[in-house]
């Protein structure tokens, strides 16, 4: 009886150190998933947000010479301003310099949007669109898009000289342009209004002969579909070239511009026929959209580029911290420049998070 009690001593006794065991590494387990949570977080808050109040449509270049450029549309809609900082946190505090504006009358008169600026064969340039007047015909503005030339080494200095109308296959609405290399090639991504397709843009893509003249066919590679890119307007637009892990994608935003403005995303094999409809596959949900529980509405028309030290990627994009609109959110001046470092799958396809909240502190400030 004695040893029959021992035995089950020693049983009990394993039994509760192996229940021990198992509270102890579900503990740390959550221990442990918690933390990486919290990592994951920092990690995408790197940056205090907003970087930049009341600049929409945003878009920053990290030249050679280590700085970051930044231009965005501003809230009157009047004009370009170009600021440089060292870090992307500092452009909140750089000093901003007008480098072209409107004119009184005609075709770049009205709604300045959406400035972009490339360093091209040792030469700036800054894309952008700008319409005859603020009014819009059967719901749509007139806008067209041109380009800017500056041959300084600085851009903040220097004389921009005017490139003219980007010319297309149609006289209709068209803006966002933006533009890449590949394989020796230069192309050029906007969107643009078909006049035999509903709706208000679609995204196009064209080789160039320069960084102002597309040549050859212009090839539609995305329209709004999905009904996420369909709430209040039929939009694609706002294109961003991201070429990694074998891929050409281009990220693209869609719907109106208040809180159910959200991005999506669209890749193409690196060997592939850029302008083959085919070799383009478009996801069927957004990547990135309206979070309420960080406060975060509408985030969308990016531009990517890199951390500091050059180690990690960061998109950088506008969003509002309120839901409710009053009026027309073309507007409403407080889409403000946010950014965030993202990640990558194993899909090879980037894995941009939720949009983050705004902060006081963060673990780089400078």
């Amino acid at each position: 009886m004695d040893s029959k009690r021992i035995r089950l001593g020693k049983l009990l006794a394993v039994l509760t150190e192996a229940n021990l065991l198992r509270g102890f590494l579900n503990t740390f387990a959550v221990v442990i998933g918690s933390l990486l949570e919290k990592e994951s977080l920092f990690m995408s808050q790197r940056y205090q947000n907003p970087i930049i109040e009341q600049r929409a449509d945003p878009w920053v270049y990290k030249h050679v010479d280590g700085y970051y450029y930044f231009t965005a549309s501003v809230p009157e809609y009047d004009r370009i301003e170009l600021r440089r900082a060292s870090t992307i946190q500092a452009l909140g505090e750089a000093e901003p310099v007008v480098v072209w504006r409107k004119y009184d009358r005609g075709p770049l008169s009205a709604n300045i949007w959406a400035p972009e600026i490339h360093y091209i064969d040792g030469a700036w340039y800054i894309y952008f669109a700008a319409a005859r007047t603020a009014e819009t015909n059967e719901g749509l503005f007139d806008h067209r898009m041109y380009v800017i030339e500056n041959k300084s080494a600085n851009p903040l200095e220097g004389t921009w000289e005017e490139k003219g109308q980007i010319k297309t296959k149609w006289e209709t609405f068209a803006l966002d342009a933006t533009t890449f290399e590949h394989k020796g090639e230069r192309y050029l991504v906007w969107p643009q209004k078909d006049p035999n397709i509903e709706g208000n843009s679609n995204l196009y893509i064209a080789k160039m002969e320069n960084p102002w003249t597309i040549t050859g066919d212009q090839v539609m590679i995305t329209t709004p579909e999905y009904d996420w890119e369909k709430i209040g307007f039929l939009v694609n637009e706002g294109p961003a070239v991201l070429k990694r892990n074998g891929k050409i994608m281009v990220s693209f935003s869609a719907s109106a511009t208040n809180h159910n403005y959200c991005m999506g995303l669209l890749y193409a094999p690196e060997d592939a026929d850029l302008l083959d409809p085919a070799s383009w596959t478009k996801l069927t949900e957004p990547v990135f959209q309206t979070n309420e529980t960080t406060g975060q509405y509408g985030p969308g028309h990016n531009s990517f580029t890199v951390s500091e030290d050059g180690k990690e990627d960061v998109i950088v994009y506008h969003a509002r911290n309120y839901k409710e609109i009053v009026g027309d959110p073309l507007y409403d001046p407080n889409r403000h420049t946010r950014a965030q470092v993202f990640t990558w799958g194993e899909d090879g396809l980037p894995k941009f998070g939720e949009p983050v909240p705004d902060r006081e502190t963060t673990i780089n400030e400078k």
